[in-house]
């Protein structure tokens, strides 16, 4: 999934993730705006190089033409001005395979950030955090999937766990063989130090549940609450391997395009009081595929030819080519035998299986809430299934035995559930925080009403001075004992760039988040906002350290900075490689990460962008933890050729004839108006006032979500630039990242487009 729009924390420093697609609307524009069809003009000097430092050659589309064109073919127009350069690349790199697939990928992610659409800012973690949780104790260090809210194998501590002792638990991590290995040796050794467990683990989370059914939402903040309900045909353990779940073993043909599944007998359906409904058989994961065909919007893009896996004929049925569901490649052989079958051969194909688009669907249950099969000839109606936690049925770790919205959500342990000694944590809660009392986490972790947290700038200060006596008799502040800086993950949130905005108050809402912007404003900064220059301009202004310190404090600024969309460790290459760059072959040797050849092309392109630091993370190359976007007198200089450019349009750019940009921010949370302000004060002193930010305030966060990421047609965002989402991987490649840029990619929407 995590189809996976993620719902940048504005407002604290938790460690969550959230995916998202978005709901439909009626976008709102002026009067004499397009709304559907806002053009754009190509970037000829930035991209085909035409133009020189003083704009000349610089070359407009014909805007009347776009905005007589339907949306579609308006979104295919400004996407191959604004980023053909990454579509060509990346579509050769997908003709690869092996070391060169990577490699070729990495170039293209270096192409991808050229164009200035986006600005990766950070990840999750690098903050300090106190926590009762033992590290490591489920599939936290799996970087995609949803298996990281699998909870169920945590250990807990009823104690706040001092960083010595974390650090120690660490390095019998290392050394642990095992996941089981390592969790004995982490309670063998706790308890020798005085700890005690608990049978709860309560989280705090910012997120507001949707919908009860995972696999007609692409939503994280949806899943996370239903994924420890359902089991998976493999799940990923502690120390990162895959071991076996619903399936006991899976066998792969010779040609690599069938897996078959060996499903586990006896495991049991239930509803949510527990009373057995069914057994789990393999023609649980039919209905699912059926259930997914009917809500191909969400999650259907991991089975695409073109996206994902390339499930046999998945891709052909959802474009009408065959009108046979059954020719799709999933297949009950028997009750306890599976067969998922692909139109080409694709390595990662595993490491997919904890998305949503692959969870088990009782059939007769989900017919019981009035859910039918479009693809069985049925008018299409979920019913009720999903509308609550009493319409769904369970087979996982956990049954649902309270939500209240906005409040809270609890767990106990599926008396049934076929791996019950596995069950370390029986019982779990979600406890909802919108983040306006920027206190309220560092408390409650501090009282043991959550298990932990994250410690923002405005808790930091009491943690150096709350003083308390730990398990061991030790005395000293919670900071002094028990702080940690906690780990980065995969996702990426980011800074989008609204090249398309067609609205200019929240789609569903006219009177919600209305733009300042008079209809002047609005077409000029339509043009600059397809101006390469003018992004990088942009992006090159904003100070990602004062953004990150305003909620992790000034020493940690750097911490959880992100300079690659693909964590620039996301891969390393198996052998050594020789592939072009610009024209030259470079040979990259076996062991090359990704964000050093990526860094490579950059470089080679003379962008002044950093990806790429080997001496970061104690010399073993990093690109995280340092700020290589930010840089002033690039970003004038970007500016500068911006100003030459939009000349040759008819756009003037000056201190007294400025852009506006629209930001949203959350005005109820004390950290996003100081984030905004950041944004706003940085941008605008770096470009010496030639671009003017306006902080647009919204006082819910669900009208914040509509605005910045809960919407579904790219032009219904309302904003020009928005640090509102975010990506985190689906499987175990760079392609799940790139894709989603590509032509109809699902974060190209937070771009405007499609």
């Amino acid at each position: 999934m995590k189809k996976r729009l993620l719902a940048l924390l504005l407002a604290s420093t938790m460690v969550a993730s959230m995916a998202a697609c978005g709901n439909g609307g009626n976008a709102s524009t002026p009067a004499d705006t397009t709304g559907d069809n806002t053009g754009a003009e190509t970037d000829a000097g930035s991209e085909g190089g035409e133009a020189d430092a003083s704009g000349e050659g610089y070359v407009s589309l014909d805007w009347a033409a776009i905005d007589a064109m339907d949306y579609d073919e308006a979104c295919e127009t400004i996407y191959d001005a604004v980023l053909g350069d990454f579509a060509t690349a990346y579509a050769a790199a997908k003709e690869e395979s092996g070391a060169k697939r990577m490699a070729m990928m990495a170039l293209a992610e270096a192409k991808l950030l050229e164009s200035g659409v986006f600005l990766p800012i950070q990840t999750q973690g690098g903050n300090y955090a106190m926590s009762r949780v033992v590290p490591r104790t489920n599939a936290a260090t799996t970087l995609w999937g949803l298996d990281e809210y699998r909870y169920h194998t945590l250990l807990v501590t009823n104690e706040l766990i001092k960083g010595e002792d974390r650090t120690h638990l660490l390095t019998l991590w290392n050394e642990a063989e095992t996941a089981d290995d390592y969790r004995a040796a982490a309670k063998e050794y706790l308890e020798g130090k005085g700890y005690t467990f608990s049978d709860t683990y309560v989280e705090s989370s910012p997120y507001n549940v949707n919908i009860w059914d995972t696999i007609a939402t692409s939503y994280t903040s949806d899943s996370m609450f239903v994924s420890g309900t359902y089991d998976n045909l493999l799940e990923y353990d502690a120390k990162g391997v895959q071991q076996p779940c619903l399936a006991e073993s899976y066998d792969v043909s010779d040609d690599g395009l069938t897996y078959t599944f060996h499903l586990r007998k006896g495991v049991k359906w239930v509803d949510q009081q527990g009373t057995e409904i069914g057994e789990v058989t393999a023609d649980d994961w039919v209905a699912s595929m059926e259930h997914l065909l009917d809500n191909s919007e969400a999650l259907g893009y991991l089975l695409t030819n073109t996206d994902g896996c390339g499930l046999l004929n998945f891709t052909a049925y959802l474009n009408g080519e065959i009108t046979d569901y059954t020719q799709i490649g999933v297949k009950a052989v028997d009750d306890y035998t599976l067969e998922y079958t692909l139109e080409a051969p694709f390595a990662p194909f595993t490491t997919m299986l904890g998305y949503a688009c692959f969870a088990p669907l009782n059939r007769d249950f989900y017919r019981s809430q009035g859910g039918t099969f479009g693809c069985e000839g049925e008018t299409y109606t979920p019913g009720d299934f999903g509308k609550t936690p009493s319409n769904i049925a369970y087979c996982g770790p956990y049954l649902i035995t309270e939500f209240t919205a906005q409040n809270t959500t609890r767990y106990a342990a599926n008396p049934t559930y076929w791996n019950a000694e596995a069950v370390n944590t029986p019982n779990l809660v979600y406890s909802y925080n919108d983040g306006s009392d920027v206190l309220r986490d560092y408390n409650d972790a501090k009282e043991g009403t959550i298990s932990g947290a994250g410690v923002n700038s405005s808790a930091l200060e009491l943690m150096r001075a709350d003083t308390t006596t730990a398990v061991d008799g030790t005395e000293g502040t919670y900071f002094d004992l028990y702080s940690y800086v906690s780990s980065g993950t995969g996702t990426t949130y980011c800074g989008w760039m609204n090249v398309n905005r067609g609205t200019w108050a929240n789609y569903d809402n006219a009177d919600i988040g209305v733009s300042p912007k008079t209809e002047d404003d609005i077409a000029r900064s339509r043009e600059a906002m397809v101006n390469r220059h003018f992004r990088l301009a942009l992006l090159e202004a904003l100070d990602r350290g004062s953004y990150n310190a305003v909620s992790v404090g000034e020493e940690l600024k750097y911490a959880r900075l992100r300079n690659g969309y693909t964590p620039g460790t996301f891969g390393f290459l198996s052998e050594e490689v020789t592939v072009d760059v610009n024209g030259t072959a470079t040979t990259f040797p076996a062991g090359t990460s990704f964000g050093q050849i990526e860094q490579a092309q950059l470089d080679a392109d003379g962008v002044a962008i950093k990806v790429w630091d080997p001496n970061g993370d104690n010399g073993a190359g990093s690109g995280d933890g340092f700020d290589g976007w930010y840089n002033v007198d690039n970003a004038k200089a970007e500016l500068e050729q911006a100003i030459a450019e939009l000349a040759q349009v008819g756009v003037e750019v000056s201190a007294e004839n400025p852009i506006y940009i629209d930001f949203p921010y959350e005005s109820y949370a004390e950290i996003s108006t100081n984030r905004a302000n950041v944004v706003k004060q940085s941008i605008e002193g770096a470009l010496e006032g030639k671009v003017i930010v306006n902080l647009v305030a919204f006082e819910k966060d669900t009208d914040y979500e509509s605005a910045t990421y809960r919407f579904s047609k790219g032009n219904e965002g309302n904003f020009d630039l928005s640090t509102g989402s975010g990506w985190g991987p689906d499987y175990g490649d760079a392609q799940s990242y790139l894709d989603t840029i590509q032509i109809y990619g699902y974060m190209c929407k937070n771009l405007g487009l499609f």
